[in-house]
């Protein structure tokens, strides 16, 4: 099974105490005495800490940003708890070349719903390029695509 945690900076310093427990046993065990095996469990933890400084480094040395991502992962989090992670992963700012790319798969869920409806829907390469433009924001990436698609 895989579990997300979505935003962990953001969760009740009690997540952290029973994810010390999952982390380095396998087990959880709830308030009475439950226990559950997560040792075959992948646990994904997804945080915006670092984002600032992934925004200001662009195009910039890979290491150094890791580097500077860890040590404010560092200052947020307990040791114990940083010790118990597998691995980081830092993802880059998208490039507007990304968004290129991913504009043609966000279209494809409304080609999907039209298609359903009788509608067939054709978008020029021009106005990708604008979706793409206007879809992108550097501080939330390809969040605001989606709206974009819906209201034009």
């Amino acid at each position: 099974s895989v579990v997300l945690f979505d935003e962990i900076e953001k969760a009740h310093p009690e997540v952290f105490n029973v994810l010390l427990q999952v982390l380095d046993d396998g087990r959880l065990t709830d308030g009475k005495g439950r226990t559950v095996d997560m040792s075959n469990t992948v646990i994904v933890m997804t945080s915006n800490l670092g984002s600032d400084v992934i925004l200001e480094t662009a195009g910039g040395a890979r290491d150094d940003l890791v580097a500077d991502v860890q040590a404010i992962l560092a200052k947020f989090f307990r040791p114990e708890f940083l010790n118990r992670v597998d691995d980081t992963i830092v993802f880059h700012r998208l490039s507007m070349d990304e968004m290129q790319k991913i504009v043609p798969i966000r279209l494809e869920e409304l080609r999907r719903r039209l298609d359903e409806r009788g509608v067939k829907l054709e978008v020029s390469d021009d106005a990708l390029s604008v979706l793409a433009r206007r879809g992108y924001d550097p501080k939330f990436g390809a969040r605001p695509l989606r709206r974009v698609i819906q209201s034009e």
